[in-house]
């Protein structure tokens, strides 16, 4: 994932390996120090005893465990951070015997409840009462973890570090004709709120004819949502521009007028933290219409730099678009505000200090 290669590469008071099961893309993340965990082959009636009989957990009837212990072993870390709290549950047999400092950062989906999988609240409970410090997103998440009776002291809130060099500010000028774009990027999954995006555009539409919605990204939603597009006769409307580069993204951005984002809570508590798509969108200056959901209202504040509505609401996503494009001295405003408030509290290096200073924290704690 792009946030965490960013933060992974911008350290600089420490020295980083990553430990991974497999690597992908290194052309796009590359990334010079990355530790490929090679499990022996393993015989199938030693593993079948071990996962069946043993009732053993995956890391160790996989073989993980013993490949990950042999690196540790061979690299002598000082800290170990972990991405991911599910992650972290996947790796408790390694964290109940790993007696230096831990850090385990929460992102959003790894805060829901998994009630397929027997034990994982209790084990999910364990790694948090073993972790010298947590890290999270928003403050949304931190709230969900104390309900899992984290401890509040240990909590720390460590932003997603937006380059802004990459993604500054751009002046625009309203659009002839209210030839109005908006944009939303992000997976196509339902908590991205995309089934109710797309009715709010199909009654804007009407009152501004010549506007634009362009959805960057890819996901398993796509035939859903392509044919949702058409059975609201939106076709020539609506342009779906798949996964895009950075600089393409910027460039889209650029264009546009609107960032959309109207997340949902999923019935599994799957949630967002603070979108990194929207911080960026923000940074150039899109003013943002989205709802009050997980950390975004930590990101945008309504009336100053967006708005934000009930998730599900259509109807409401639709006005508080009204408002922008009726508006065009307090859409050109927000969109000011949206780009300060991402350089006040988004901004990577400011972010990556507060990384390191977490580490340095743990590793004081556990002496």
């Amino acid at each position: 994932m792009l946030h965490i290669y960013r933060q992974v590469t911008s350290l600089r008071q420490v020295r980083t390996f990553v430990i991974t099961k497999f690597r992908e893309n290194s052309d796009r993340y590359p990334f010079p120090d990355v530790e490929v965990l090679e499990t022996p082959p393993m015989n199938f009636v030693r593993r079948g005893m071990l996962k069946y009989l043993l009732r053993k957990p995956a890391l160790i009837y996989r073989g993980e465990f013993e490949a990950i212990r042999r690196i540790l072993l061979r690299r002598d870390p000082d800290l170990m951070h972990v991405y991911f709290g599910d992650t972290g549950v996947h790796l408790l047999p390694l964290v109940e015997r790993w007696d230096r400092p831990l850090v385990v950062s929460f992102h959003g989906m790894d805060v829901q409840r998994r009630v397929k999988e027997q034990g994982y609240e209790a084990n999910l409970r364990r790694l948090l009462r073993l972790a010298s410090l947590i890290l999270v997103r928003s403050r949304s998440i931190a709230m969900h973890l104390r309900e899992l009776d984290c401890d509040p002291e240990k909590i720390r809130l460590n932003r997603t570090g937006i380059p802004l060099e990459a993604f500054s500010y751009f002046p625009r000028e309203q659009p002839e004709d209210d030839a109005w774009i908006l944009v939303q990027a992000c997976r196509l999954v339902p908590k991205k709120g995309l089934a109710t995006a797309l009715p709010a555009f199909a009654t804007f539409l009407k009152r501004f004819p010549k506007s634009r919605f362009v959805i960057a990204g890819d996901g398993p939603l796509r035939e859903k949502l392509e044919r949702s597009v058409n059975d609201l006769n939106l076709r020539k409307s609506v342009t779906f521009a798949g996964f895009l580069s950075q600089p393409e993204l910027r460039s889209l951005y650029e264009m546009a007028h609107i960032f959309i984002h109207p997340s949902e809570r999923q019935p599994d508590s799957n949630q967002e933290g603070v979108p990194n798509s929207m911080l960026e969108a923000m940074a150039t200056g899109l003013p943002v219409v989205a709802t009050r959901h997980g950390g975004i209202p930590e990101a945008v504040t309504d009336g100053l730099n967006g708005f934000l509505t009930a998730e599900r609401d259509d109807a409401a996503l639709t006005e508080s678009l009204f408002k922008l494009a009726r508006d065009p001295a307090l859409w050109r405003k927000m969109g000011q505000a949206a780009s300060q408030a991402v350089r006040c509290e988004f901004e990577q290096t400011r972010q990556i200090e507060t990384l390191e200073s977490a580490y340095f924290e743990a590793m004081e704690r556990k002496r």
